[in-house]
């Protein structure tokens, strides 16, 4: 058994699900119903691998002092924190785990990170929540900087308490949860005696005091510039933008390229290569970069 452990084999036995949205529409306040609709009892959010309403491992996102140092965290940027996590799951011989994240790719970055097998199914915040909910969960990160935690306060007491704000309770029965997850099904007035709660934590993390935009998008475009004349010299950059929303940065590249070149494979892998290389420099997660070819430069004008 220890030599499976060693070669990953034993992780592979899990099912994992993952539940994906934009930052601050309600994710974490949603986690703990998602779990149950689906049998899941360990869940990864913002760093923490929670079992059973119990902190198993991991050090909660929340606690940073930046929004950067927080997706660090939440990505298991650490290889310490990220084998203890990989450890703990093992041990725990899971048969489901539900990873929290804002889009697909970062959920299947953390899974691999853990040494994960591939997501095998995705769950979107939209599938749960209206466009007024989504947009009140939004409304209360920005304005008031309240974020949740899936577990009981008691838990986050433990080692969260300068960040802790209150407790919330959910009671939902199983005719509401599936109301919610098919609206066109007929949920009940008032709830029945099986109605199942749940208690989470509300928290204000410490970098929701801070500007979360604390990498400079003119430093970006610096280190894009520098990783597109490092996969090829031959390239020429002719445009940059870099936005950001509650996902990540993306970036649009205006580029002419030498003469020679397969166009598709290219670009997918200049593309590959500035997001790998500035990920990994900065911790921060580009969620896409579209790259636009203008034109291809003639062979004497290729270096």
């Amino acid at each position: 058994m220890h030599l499976l452990e060693l070669l990953g084999l034993q992780s592979k036995q899990i099912q994992v699900f993952a539940f994906v949205g934009p930052s601050g529409t309600g994710k974490s306040f949603r986690a703990k119903l998602v779990a149950q609709r689906y049998g899941i009892r360990a869940i990864i959010d913002d760093g923490l691998l929670i079992y059973d309403d119990e902190i198993i491992s991991g050090h909660s996102a929340k606690l940073e002092q930046t929004y950067m140092g927080a997706v660090r965290i939440a990505l298991f940027d650490g290889k310490e924190e990220r084998d203890e996590a990989a450890r703990a799951i093992r041990s725990l011989r899971l048969k489901k785990l539900l990873i929290l994240g804002t889009s697909e790719k970062m959920a299947g970055k953390i899974a691999t990170r853990l040494q994960l097998p591939p997501i095998q199914k995705f769950i979107h915040i939209e599938e749960l929540a209206t466009k007024e909910q989504m947009e009140q969960a939004r409304r209360s990160r920005i304005i008031e900087g309240k974020h949740v935690i899936p577990v009981r306060s008691n838990e986050v007491k433990k080692g969260y308490t300068k960040i802790f704000v209150n407790a919330v309770r959910v009671s939902l029965t199983r005719k509401k949860w599936i109301a919610r997850l098919f609206p066109s099904a007929q949920a009940p007035n008032e709830p029945s005696a099986n109605a199942k709660q749940f208690e989470k934590s509300v928290v204000r993390p410490e970098f929701s005091r801070v500007n979360r935009k604390d990498i400079p998008q003119a430093a970006l475009a610096r280190m894009t510039e520098h990783y597109t004349k490092q996969y090829h010299a031959g390239i020429s950059l002719k445009k940059l933008s870099v936005s950001f929303d509650a996902s990540g940065y993306r970036l649009v590249l205006t580029v002419d390229i030498p003469f020679g070149q397969q166009l598709t494979a290219f670009t997918g892998g200049l593309k590959t290569f500035i997001t790998d290389m500035i990920e990994k420099v900065t911790g921060t997660l580009i969620e896409d970069i579209a790259i636009i070819v203008d034109k291809i430069l003639p062979p004497q004008a290729s270096i």
